[in-house]
């Protein structure tokens, strides 16, 4: 195998989800596009990795100091949804079920990892918060263990907004789970997360 083809699979399987075999493909895949085409895709991501900026309200990704949603004035910027990564709020967004503000943490709380709370962008939602204006704080965190610790370390910080509605996204069994296949955990979460049905 060509050295420079060893190289370009090395780098692309060092992406997470990429083995070697993907990594293979992209890398041809590559050879066939042309070479304008590949100059740009590479610009944007060097201009990506160099430029890209975190939001000074909500840390997520910017062109700016402040990102375009934290800048929308049509925002409700009385309701904060807490996320641990950019992604989360992509994924709500493609929902089109929520206009309100969001807070990345950027992981979650894993001392196996070496995360602890202070890695985290806790103190930047807590001093957002003690401005004023916000009436509820949404916790949209992943239902692993290291997500429920810093769902409980999160809920043991806001204690001191008496006044402030915390929640968290519901929990439960997914649409088309069978009920003997599903975790005591996720089994809890649906239960104390029941609703009437309509």
């Amino acid at each position: 195998m060509s050295k420079l083809l060893q190289d370009a699979v090395g780098e692309f399987s060092k992406l997470p989800g990429i083995g070697r075999r993907t990594a293979l493909r992209l890398a041809m895949h590559l050879l066939k596009m042309e070479r304008e085409s590949v100059a740009d895709m590479t610009q944007a991501i060097a201009r990506f990795r160099n430029e890209v900026r975190y939001c000074a309200k909500c840390n997520n990704l910017s062109d700016e100091e402040i990102c375009p949603i934290c800048a929308d004035p049509e925002r409700d910027r009385t309701t904060v949804c807490v996320v641990e990564q950019v992604a989360d709020v992509l994924s709500i967004e493609n929902t089109h079920q929520y206009r309100g503000l969001y807070h990345v943490l950027g992981g979650v709380i894993s001392p196996m990892q070496g995360i602890a709370p202070s890695d985290l962008k806790i103190d930047l939602l807590v001093d957002n918060i003690a401005r004023g204006g916000i009436e509820e704080v949404i916790l949209a965190v992943s239902t692993s263990v290291e997500g429920e610790t810093t769902l409980f370390y999160i809920m043991n910080r806001l204690r001191q907004f008496p006044g402030l509605k915390v929640t968290s996204i519901a929990r439960g069994i997914g649409f088309g789970d069978e009920l003997e296949y599903v975790d005591e955990l996720t089994i809890t979460h649906a239960l104390r997360n029941r609703r009437a049905v309509e």
